[in-house]
């Protein structure tokens, strides 16, 4: 298990996941290196969603897959977005309509406590009765007026109050630590680890 197709199109998400991955030595590849299209995410969870990436992009390389299926869920719309983060204000996918729906939901809601989520699948081989899975969450607010010029998606809405700082602030190597993705990369990391007999 060298080369690994991740089920993504995402530059952000692509970013992220290689440069945590790297230590690895896994050849890394986006799923527009195949020209594999997006599959669909028909379900209401971030784990079924995922599942349905990674065996979709293994089945049209023919290599490893790994998928993220992630987002943003806020206590006072009940979870919501969530697994519609990405596309919360309808298609096109726009991080800018996206925010201002969420900034628009939350106007007089005194709870603003939300957090990141992220699931990850790793399946050797399409029909893999045992996928790899970790998972990661990443705590804080939702906050009015963006603030920063990094990360992506929610992140200059997304106040860390114990760091001062919201997810567009934060340099890229300490996000990397931090975030959602990061923590479940890592397990995902040690998990490989354990499957390579490194661990």
């Amino acid at each position: 298990m060298k080369k690994i197709v991740i089920a993504s199109n995402n530059a952000g998400k692509l970013r992220e996941i290689d440069a945590i991955l790297a230590p690895l030595d896994f050849e890394v590849f986006p799923q527009s290196a195949f020209n594999i299209p997006e599959a669909e995410e028909p379900y209401c969870t971030f784990i079924e969603n995922c599942l349905t990436k990674a065996r979709h992009a293994s089945a049209h390389s023919g290599l490893p897959a790994l998928a993220d299926d992630s987002g943003i869920c806020v206590d006072a719309l009940n979870g919501a977005p969530g697994v519609y983060s990405a596309r919360f204000a309808g298609e096109p996918k726009s991080d800018e309509r996206n925010n201002q729906k969420l900034i628009e939901s939350l106007q007089g809601h005194a709870n603003r406590k939300a957090h990141y989520y992220c699931v990850i699948v790793l399946v050797r081989w399409p029909e893999d009765p045992q996928p790899i899975i970790a998972e990661g969450a990443m705590y804080g607010e939702i906050i009015d007026t963006p603030r920063g010029a990094g990360g992506f998606g929610y992140d200059p809405y997304f106040l860390i109050p114990e760091l001062g700082q919201t997810g567009a602030e934060i340099p890229m190597a300490q996000k990397n630590k931090i975030s959602h993705r990061g923590k479940a990369l890592a397990e995902l990391v040690e998990k490989l680890k354990s499957v390579r007999g490194e661990g």
